[in-house]
């Protein structure tokens, strides 16, 4: 690897519900800023989102790309699914635009994909769900990812999803206690559907489980959702 490889900086976004964070990366994957944020706009709109990545990038120093992760469905740079974001979303080309908006190359992925990346050991059937504003959830099979996995939209109990059932606004209704029993549920029931050897656990939700977790399933920092971020660079 060449001096100059070792010294690009990537600009790691993640765009959540609630919040959008950027920190930058060294080509290890290592922090080289303290990770900053603001509050996600409502609505939550393309361009007031742009423009808080673009104020957000412009305290962050030099970087040489960028990775975002999005909460939905993403192919090939464009937006197919923004469930907890605004409509106008769907098929918002978000790769091309914020290149165009910080004159640097740019790579989007689902959130969730990202927070994995930042996480898995890369052996065997590995399960990232994030627990935020919605359910994110990513599947990996020995570090290969298996695209488009919407695992929060999929029904779970008493007619609901696991977004439903587990998203911010259920905590907020049925309080700490029923929301960690229902994630017990929730679990028990991925891991029967996919025999994992690994579950992670990631997003702001994990600070409120109260529950002991079985011992293939690990809560991951949040900051996983920018450190993966790296990965897309990984050719």
């Amino acid at each position: 690897m060449s001096e100059q490889d070792r010294s690009t900086r990537t600009l790691a976004v993640d765009i959540g519900g609630s919040g959008i964070k950027v920190m930058v990366l060294d080509e290890e994957g290592q922090p080289q800023t303290e990770r900053s944020r603001l509050e996600t706009p409502q609505p939550p709109k393309p361009e007031p989102v742009l423009e808080a990545i673009a104020s957000l990038a412009s305290g962050q120093g030099e970087f040489d790309r960028v990775s975002v992760g999005f909460p939905g469905v993403v192919s090939g740079g464009i937006i197919k699914t923004a469930v907890n974001l605004d409509p106008s979303w769907i098929d918002f080309d978000l790769q091309t635009t914020l290149k165009d908006r910080l004159g640097k190359p740019v790579r989007v992925a689902n959130d969730a994909d990202i927070q994995g990346l930042g996480a898995i050991a890369g052996t065997g059937v590995e399960l990232v769900i994030t627990l935020g504003t919605g359910f994110g959830s990513a599947l990996f099979v020995d570090g290969i990812l298996v695209p488009n996995l919407e695992l929060g939209h999929h029904p779970f109990r008493k007619g609901e999803t696991y977004e439903q059932q587990l998203g911010r606004s259920a905590l907020d209704t049925v309080g700490s206690k029923r929301w960690n029993r229902r994630l017990e549920k929730a679990i028990a029931s991925l891991q029967n559907l996919f025999n994992c050897d690994r579950i992670y656990i990631g997003g702001g939700n994990t600070k409120k489980i109260a529950v002991e977790l079985p011992p293939q399933v690990k809560i991951v920092p949040n900051v996983s959702g920018l450190l993966g971020g790296i990965a897309l660079w990984r050719d």
